[in-house]
């Protein structure tokens, strides 16, 4: 049975109960407020939100608005003055967090329909509320984790950018912005590459990144280099990708570059550099190749005849430098028909320094040709010229020398030592080393002015073969460290008494490289070998 004129408020309210059944399933509530009064109606929903019944719930549209919380009340505020406003929006739309009755904050949709007169003036508002709490929640950890994704790429020190399907900027970071010299990275947004770059660059850039869009394929590790609009000159290392959506689509391209400007200006002034340097090592090293060609003139290339109605004197060297310059050398002086002065020297170092001092006792040399007769007196010569020179030049330097000379009308072999390894006679009493103890030497050549060097004076009729040579063959080492010595250099020269000199020489040379550990020399390698040959033999 049906009411004939029915109370209008229980109509409305018979209404707002349609409606929140309605809404039950969407976990909605329904509240109506007739504006000026200060009762609402809230549906169970929403006083479950609010965690309160009737009697306690707070009308929230009521200033001063204490169940709102304080950050939401401007924005609360704004909406419902709208809302009351005549004239003003249908309807009532904010979210906002309100104080519950157990003391805590819970984020409501608050929607609201407004009824208005013909005037347009405001006069009930009703609506749903529904809790977004969760929502709220997750959208808050996703704002935050955005902020934090933004935070790193914006200082991360690389220029990282989306651009759409016609190459425009979508997004960039800050780091991208202050590379173009540009204050935000919104200034970026819509523009291209042609906006700031020659085509040089603009359009191989446009072109790769077409192709990506086209294949799909990234390209990574590119070297770009890149000239602005207004000169500067700038390289990067690129990588670029397809962009696309979350079902595969292309919507464009996304790209990484860093700044490896000063890496590449580094590069190239390495390279210049480093022509330069090859430029003038090559001219080095014609320089080295002359001295070497003038160093090698200066010695002999030939031996002097030495004999006599008795017997001849026969030479053989050989001469291995571990470098274009040498420190090694010998010289053969004839003083007559039947006497010669035999040097062999070895200076201290190798390359350049050590030939200047080679250079240098050969000029010495040459000035003590007048003692050649006399060993002591000629080593006594060089050294006294050699320690003038290094004194004034403050260097520290020294050369080892030994000196004999061969008489064959005296039949004697006298011979001084400056430090130098004594020589291996091959003779009448066998295979010895003269030259070993110390009153038979004296110091370096060039360590000591006025220094002496006693001279020893041997019969030929006791001597053979005499065999010389620099400390290079004697500081061969093998695997474990052990030097060649002497004692193996007398043993190949008396293994090799029947054979000539040139044999001989060959052999040691060959005996030295088999012992040494990587098959080479160490040091410059000089021999020296002579026979002295009755003529009736």
């Amino acid at each position: 049975m049906t009411e004939e004129n029915p109370n209008p408020q229980n109509r409305d309210r018979v209404k707002l109960e349609r409606f929140e059944l309605a809404l039950k399933a969407s976990h909605e509530g329904i509240w109506d407020w007739r504006i000026g009064e200060r009762e609402i109606y809230y549906s169970r929903r929403i006083l479950e939100f609010m965690e309160c019944g009737h009697q306690r719930a707070p009308n929230v549209f009521l200033p001063p608005h204490d169940s709102i919380h304080p950050d939401d009340l401007h924005s609360f505020n704004l909406a419902l003055s709208q809302a009351l406003q005549d004239g003003g929006p249908e309807v009532l739309s904010v979210d906002a967090r309100v104080k519950t009755g157990g003391d805590v904050w819970r984020w409501l949709r608050i929607r609201g329909t407004v009824v208005r007169s013909r005037e347009g003036r405001a006069y009930r508002i009703a609506g749903s509320m529904i809790d977004i709490s969760r929502r709220k929640e997750a959208e808050s950890q996703v704002e935050e984790e955005r902020f934090l994704l933004r935070q790193l790429i914006d200082h991360i020190p690389v220029q990282v950018y989306f651009k759409d399907l016609e190459s425009n900027f979508v997004m960039a970071n800050q780091r991208m912005a202050e590379w173009l010299d540009l204050s935000s990275s919104s200034d970026l947004i819509g523009k291209h590459d042609h906006d700031f770059f020659d085509e040089d660059h603009w359009k191989p850039a446009a072109k790769d990144e077409q192709r990506i869009m086209d294949t799909g394929q990234p390209i990574t590790g590119l070297l770009e280099h890149e000239t602005r609009r207004e000169g500067k000159e700038t390289w990067v290392v690129t990588s670029k990708f397809p962009w696309r959506d979350r079902k595969g689509r292309i919507k464009g391209t996304f790209g990484v570059s860093s700044d490896v400007t000063s890496l590449v200006t580094a590069q190239r002034e390495a390279t210049s550099l480093a022509e330069q340097l090859q430029a003038k090592n090559e001219a080095y090293e014609e320089e080295v190749h002359l001295a070497r060609e003038v160093q090698q003139a200066l010695s002999s290339s030939g031996f002097p005849d030495i004999s006599n109605t008795d017997s001849r004197v026969h030479f053989s060297t050989r001469y291995v430098p571990i470098s274009g310059l040498a420190g090694d050398f010998f010289e053969v002086i004839q003083i007559r028909d039947d006497c010669v002065g035999i040097l062999i020297c070895d200076v201290m170092g190798h390359g350049v320094r050590a030939a200047l001092i080679v250079a240098m006792l050969r000029g010495l040399l040459e000035k003590q040709r007048s003692q050649a007769a006399d060993p002591g007196a000629f080593l006594h010569g060089l050294n006294d010229g050699l320690a003038s020179i290094l004194e004034r030049a403050g260097a520290t330097l020294f050369a080892t020398a030994f000196y004999g000379l061969v008489d064959l009308s005296a039949g004697t072999l006298s011979y001084a030592c400056a430090g130098h390894p004594g020589p291996i006679i091959d003779g009448a009493d066998g295979i010895r080393q003269i030259a070993v103890e110390r009153h038979q030497k004296g110091p370096g050549l060039g360590l000591i002015q006025g220094s002496s060097y006693p001279t020893t004076t041997l019969p030929l009729s006791d001597i053979r073969r005499v065999v010389l040579f620099t400390d290079g063959v004697l500081e061969a080492e093998n695997h474990q460290g052990e030097p060649f010595f002497e004692k193996r250099l007398m043993e190949i020269v008396a293994r090799n008494s029947s054979q000539s000199i040139e044999s001989l020489l060959d052999g040691i040379l060959s005996s030295v490289l088999d012992y040494s550990q990587d098959q080479h020399f160490d040091d410059d390698v000089c021999l020296m070998a002579i026979d002295v040959i009755p003529r009736n033999s």
